[in-house]
């Protein structure tokens, strides 16, 4: 059985970046394969993992319904070319692989697309002992279900009153959707000061948060993101890492 791991928030707070230092670090642990999903048509989370993505659930399905609307693939069912489309999107790295929902093309595509990419994940999760999903930023992602169940839900906002009443209202999202999750960590991500802010004690309590998490505003962390260079470059050192590190002791069987 996988242990999911979701990320979602506001966007511009860094969600990518956290996502990418999940996986960066699960692998440095050893708890491979991880399923790295990139839910975000607009995310890059495949160059802060520093792979690259050449086809994405979105690409196969336009791929898959052209060649069968021109009848270039004989004695394929549409449903097997699909499959077989996705199989090769699926990027293998070491010690992860990435599937990326995409862009579809056309209007109306995205629920399309999401279904497979929900089916694709129910098929082939429980081969990865981790599973850690990428979601697109603001609340229309969760209405999306892509998995009705995780692990761990974390909710990254910055330190703003904006982004912390995103929060908030993505935790009661969760519960009109009954998206079922067993821990919520709340993450304040890029703080000018490094000090929790008092709303977010106050979103703690309100979501029941099993964890209020602060980070830092970082300049390698900034440095790497803007030049669009991979987290693995980051030292076991970096402050950001080591609050990532600390956020994953969470889970269950892991030392504090």
């Amino acid at each position: 059985m996988s242990y999911i791991i979701a990320v979602t928030g506001k966007g511009g707070v860094g969600k990518t970046t956290i996502s990418s230092l999940i996986i960066s670090r699960l692998v440095a642990a050893g708890k491979t394969p991880v399923l790295a999903v990139d839910a975000d048509p607009n995310s890059c989370l495949d160059a802060a993992l520093g792979v690259s993505i050449t086809k994405t659930v979105g690409s196969a399905r336009e791929e898959t319904k052209k060649a069968a609307g021109s009848g270039a693939v004989q004695g394929v069912s549409k449903q097997q070319m699909l499959e077989m489309k996705i199989e090769e999107s699926l990027v293998e790295s070491d010690g992860f692989d990435l599937i990326a929902m995409g862009r579809p093309e056309g209007p109306g595509c995205y629920c399309y697309a999401n279904n497979v990419l929900r089916s694709v994940i129910k098929a082939i999760a429980d081969n990865y002992p981790f599973v850690v999903i990428d979601n697109e930023a603001g609340l229309e992602n969760l209405s999306r279900r892509i998995v009705q169940k995780v692990d761990l839900l974390v909710m990254v906002s910055d330190a703003s009153a904006r982004g912390l009443d995103t929060v908030t209202r993505l935790h009661g999202l969760t519960h009109e959707m009954e998206i079922e999750y067993k821990k919520l960590a709340v993450v304040v991500n890029r703080s000018q000061s490094g000090v929790t802010p008092q709303a977010a004690e106050r979103v703690k309590e309100v979501t029941q948060a099993d964890l209020l998490m602060c980070i830092a505003n970082d300049p390698e962390v900034a440095g790497l993101s803007e030049a669009g260079e991979s987290v693995n470059k980051l030292s076991g050192q970096n402050q950001t890492v080591q609050c990532i590190d600390t956020l994953l002791t969470h889970i269950p069987g892991e030392s504090t």
